[in-house]
């Protein structure tokens, strides 16, 4: 069995000991971290090598984004993709040595997309979409069994935001950004399985807004993903969130995934 976790950390020096506690609890063989916020000479690599994940990859950039791939399992970096064009540490791919050897694992954090949902009035929206376009040409030609996951800033389902009508129109939840998503998802047959283990329309959420959460307003998104080549999500057991992260003081605003796999 080889556990795989993903959580969008929102500054992983600033959250350390939150991930070691994470860590220490839930005992994922590697974990996907996004929005590490700082460049790869900074990363807290002893925090990790203390806590037995002697095995890292980390692509940073200072003060913004980054992905870092953390293991207890051997693994060696298998690429780096600029799906955003302009340089930016978005994503980071791993091939697992040991348990689960060959397993590809992409850790991707997509932009979020700003504010209106029209690239002529926002580019960072255009980004966005251009981004997801640029993974579908990507997945088409996927030829190995493969996991990505990460922040994709997207809620698809009617049933993965709390208010589907209240958000048709807010970045996250467009249809434009579905669609986009789902060519993204049909270019390699990608199974959810967030939505393979806790089904539709049972509550799945990721992510609350630092403005609501405090007030136990539950207006989450289902932000955060893991998907699956078909062949690799039939090995998948189990998948499950651990909101109790969200209530640590001072958390990030995502919460972490956990996938199990019988490899």
């Amino acid at each position: 069995m080889v556990s795989i976790a993903t959580w969008n950390i929102n500054s992983v020096r600033l959250r350390a000991d939150q991930v070691v506690r994470f860590l220490s609890e839930q005992g994922p063989d590697v974990l996907c971290l996004q929005e590490i916020k700082c460049a790869e000479h900074l990363f807290p690599h002893e925090v990790f090598e203390a806590a037995g994940y002697t095995h890292r990859v980390v692509h940073g950039q200072k003060g913004y984004h980054g992905v870092a791939t953390v293991s207890r399992i051997p693994l060696r970096e298998f690429g780096r993709h600029d799906w955003q064009d302009n340089g930016e540490a978005r994503h980071v791919g791993v091939e697992l040595l040991g348990p689960g050897q060959g397993l590809v694992l992409e850790n991707v954090y997509i932009p979020a997309g700003g504010d209106i949902p029209d690239r002529e009035q926002n580019v960072k929206f255009g980004q966005k979409l251009d981004f997801l376009e640029r993974m579908a040409r990507w997945a088409d030609k996927l030829d190995r069994p493969t996991l990505i996951v990460g922040d994709f800033n997207i809620a698809p389902l009617e049933c993965d935001v709390y208010d589907h009508k209240a958000l048709l129109k807010v970045v996250s939840h467009t249809p434009i950004e579905i669609e986009a998503l789902y060519r993204f998802r049909d270019a390699h047959g990608w199974v959810d399985l967030g939505r393979k283990h806790i089904p539709a329309p049972e509550r799945n959420w990721t992510w609350w807004s630092y403005r609501t959460y405090w007030q136990e307003k539950d207006r989450g998104r289902r932000l955060d993903h893991m998907w699956a080549s078909p062949e690799l999500a039939t090995q998948s057991v189990s998948h499950r969130f651990v909101e109790e992260t969200r209530r640590w003081e001072q958390p990030s605003d995502h919460v972490p995934l956990i996938t199990e796999f019988a490899l």
